[in-house]
């Protein structure tokens, strides 16, 4: 995009931008919404009470975090989940193999000889 482009797209942008500012300052919701924050940030003043202190007062179980709060909900102990059992049997020479995660030696081997698609078809779960 040449220079002249560029400065006349931007300055179009600019102007988009400029109008729905206009329009969003003559909102009622957003006044409505502004008073409220002015008011507020007021009243934490005259208390001495920061945003955390809100926060806590009307959402105690917010100092968890989300994720603490999603697994307390899914009633998980926390913690990584441990990883299921597989057994991979080669058609091609019998041989088996156990493992828990992809990082087995032979099954490195198997894949790169047969692609892995086709090894992990070779895969029953044992749990």
């Amino acid at each position: 995009m040449s220079l002249i482009n560029e400065y006349r797209s931007i300055e179009e942008t600019i102007k988009e931008l400029q109008e729905r500012l206009k329009n969003l300052s003559q909102d009622d919701k957003l006044q409505k919404e502004l008073e409220f924050e002015s008011k507020l940030r007021e009243l934490m003043g005259e208390y001495q009470k920061s945003l955390r202190d809100i926060i806590a007062l009307l959402d105690p179980d917010a100092k968890q975090g989300k994720t603490a709060r999603a697994g307390k909900a899914a009633g998980t102990t926390g913690g990584k989940r441990a990883r299921k059992v597989k057994q991979y049997k080669n058609p091609h020479t019998g041989e088996v193999i156990e493992t828990k995660g992809g990082n087995h030696k032979t099954l490195k081997e198997w894949k790169a000889k047969w692609g892995a698609d086709e090894v992990e078809s070779w895969a029953t779960l044992l749990g």
